[in-house]
C-alpha cells in the first residue's frame, strides 16, 4: 500500500517514512499484527479488509497540495469507491466533501457527518423524490439531462433551495482503454451531449432562463483514461462555462465540477501519475480553470483509496490439477468481483505470507489463486508466480482499498468480511480500529427476507 507525500511522491505503506521500511516490509508488519491480535484467524476470521488511515491522510494532503492555494477548491470523495461510514467520516475529518451517486450513498454521507453544502449528488436516474430530498437539504445537484431539468423546475416552483445546481455536460472527447469506465464518448449515457446538433444552443437558453443554474459539470472517466483525454474534457467544460457567461453578459456560472478519474497504477507500489501531474496537465490545457473566476470541485475516489487498502485471506486447501498448483482461498468474487470477471482489465498484485503473517520468500511457482465461490471462474489470479502456497498460509490482494471489500458481491451468500483501519505510531506499534464488523450468518438470513 502506498500513500502520497504532499509533493505527490510515494511514501510507502504508511503516511510516514520514519521506520525506514519498504512497502512490502510494512505490509508484513500489518499482517503479522493482525494475526497476533486475532483479526486474522484460520477458524474465526478467514477474510478481512484493511485500510491504511495514515496513507489516506497523506493522499488527501497530496491532492490539496496539487492545486494552487489561491484557487477556491472543494475536494469531494466519490463515495462509491469506499462507502463505509467510518471511512467517509475519516475523510470528512480531513476536510473532504463527499460526492454521492444514489440515495443510499447520500444517506451514508449524512451519517458520516458531511454538511449538505459539502455534498454533491450525481446520478443519471434520480426520481422526483430523490430530487426533492436533495434540494430540500441543500445538497449540490448536477442535472443529467433536459427531462431532469424540467423536474428540477417543478420542484423549485414549489419551494426555493439553497442547493448549488449545475448541468452535467458530456464533452464527447472519446474513451480510454476501459470502455465501461469511459463516460465522455459520443454515445455515453451520462450528461447532455455537448456536440450533438442543437444542444449547445439549447443549453445556453436553459442557463439564460434559469439564473439558479450556476455550475457546469463534466467527468471523462476513470481507470484507463489518460491524463490528456481527461484534460481535454475538462477544457471543453471550462470553455462552455465561459461561453455561457459571455452569451449572458454576466458571471452566472461560478463553479466547475471537473469530476475525478485519476487512474491508478496497479503494477507496483509507485504512485503514478499522481495528483501533481494531473493538476499540471489541467493548467496546460485549461488555464482559465485556475484564474480564480470559478470554484473548482473534484470527485476523486479510487486514486485516494485504492493503494491505501488490501484484502487478506487464508489458504484453506491446496491441490494440483493438470500439473498446475491451485490454492483455494477465502477471497474470490465476493470481494474481488471486477478482477474475477475481467482479469485482463483488473489484474491484482498478490503477496504471500505464512500462518504467522511472515512474508514467504521461496522460489516463485505458477499457481492459480482461487476463491471460495461455487463457479469455475472464481480465480483472482491465473498461473501467478508466487512462493509455493500451503494450507494455512495467507494471501493479500493489494491495492484493494477502493471498490473491493467495501462493496461486496453477495454470490453464494457469503457474509461480508470485517474491515479494519490501522495506524502505526512512531515506535512501530500497529493500532487497529474496526470500520465494519464481519456480518453474521443470522444477518445474512435476515437480509434474505422472511
Amino acid at each position: 500500500m502506498t500513500g502520497y507525500r504532499a509533493d505527490g511522491r510515494a511514501t510507502g505503506l504508511l503516511g510516514e517514512d520514519t521506520a525506514g521500511e519498504a512497502p512490502a516490509e510494512r505490509r508484513e508488519r500489518i499482517v503479522r499484527a493482525a494475526v497476533r491480535q486475532g483479526l486474522l484467524d484460520p477458524e474465526r476470521a478467514v477474510l478481512a479488509g484493511f485500510v491504511d488511515l495514515d496513507g489516506v491522510a497523506a493522499s488527501v494532503a497530496a491532492l490539496r497540495a496539487a492545486f494552487p492555494a489561491d484557487v477556491p477548491v472543494l475536494h469531494t470523495f466519490a463515495a462509491k469507491a469506499n462507502c463505509l461510514v467510518p471511512v467517509l467520516r475519516a475523510l470528512r475529518e480531513l476536510g473532504m466533501g463527499c460526492e454521492v451517486a444514489s440515495p443510499g450513498e447520500l444517506a451514508q454521507a449524512r451519517a458520516a457527518g458531511f454538511p449538505a453544502g459539502r455534498i454533491v449528488f450525481d446520478s443519471p436516474a434520480r426520481t422526483r423524490a430523490d430530487l426533492e430530498q436533495a434540494l430540500a437539504l441543500g445538497v449540490a445537484v448536477n442535472v443529467d439531462n433536459f427531462q431532469e431539468l424540467a423536474r428540477v423546475d417543478a420542484v423549485l416552483a414549489a419551494r426555493p433551495s439553497a442547493s448549488r445546481i449545475g448541468v452535467r455536460v458530456n464533452p464527447q472527447v472519446g474513451g480510454g482503454a476501459i470502455a465501461a469506465l469511459s463516460t465522455a464518448t459520443a454515445t455515453s449515457k451520462f450528461g447532455i451531449a455537448l456536440e450533438d446538433d442543437g444542444n449547445r444552443d439549447r443549453l445556453l437558453r436553459a442557463y439564460r432562463d434559469r439564473p439558479w443554474l450556476t455550475r457546469v459539470h463534466a467527468h471523462v472517466g476513470s481507470q484507463g483514461c489518460p491524463l490528456d483525454l481527461i484534460a481535454e474534457g475538462v477544457a471543453k467544460a471550462v470553455e462552455f462555462a465561459g461561453q455561457v457567461n459571455a452569451a449572458l453578459g454576466r458571471r452566472q456560472v461560478t463553479g466547475i465540477d471537473i469530476g475525478g478519474g485519476l487512474p491508478v497504477d496497479f503494477t507496483g507500489d509507485t504512485v503514478r501519475p499522481g495528483f501533481a501531474a494531473y493538476a499540471a496537465r489541467l493548467r496546460d490545457r485549461a488555464p482559465d480553470l485556475f484564474g480564480g473566476e470559478y470554484e473548482v470541485v473534484t470527485e476523486f475516489g479510487r486514486a485516494l483509496l485504492a493503494k491505501n487498502g488490501f484484502t487478506a485471506a487464508y489458504v484453506e486447501y491446496t491441490k494440483t490439477a493438470g500439473g498446475r498448483r491451485v490454492a483455494i482461498t477465502h477471497a474470490g468474487a465476493q470481494v474481488a468481483v471486477r478482477t474475477v470477471f475481467l482479469p485482463g482489465t483488473w489484474p491484482l498484485r498478490i503477496a504471500a505470507y505464512g500462518p504467522t503473517g511472515t512474508a514467504k520468500h521461496g522460489e516463485p511457482v505458477p499457481q492459480d489463486v482461487a476463491g471460495p465461490c461455487c463457479f469455475a471462474g472464481d480465480l483472482v489470479a491465473h498461473a501467478h508466480p508466487l512462493p509455493l502456497l500451503e494450507q494455512g498460509d495467507i494471501v493479500a490482494l493489494l491495492d484493494t482499498g477502493a471498490y473491493y471489500f467495501s462493496t461486496p458481491f453477495h454470490y453464494n451468500s457469503f457474509p461480508d468480511p470485517a474491515v479494519h483501519g490501522f495506524r502505526v505510531d512512531p515506535a512501530g506499534a500497529v493500532r487497529f480500529s474496526l470500520l465494519r464488523p464481519a456480518q453474521t450468518l443470522e444477518q445474512v438470513v435476515a437480509q434474505s427476507g422472511d
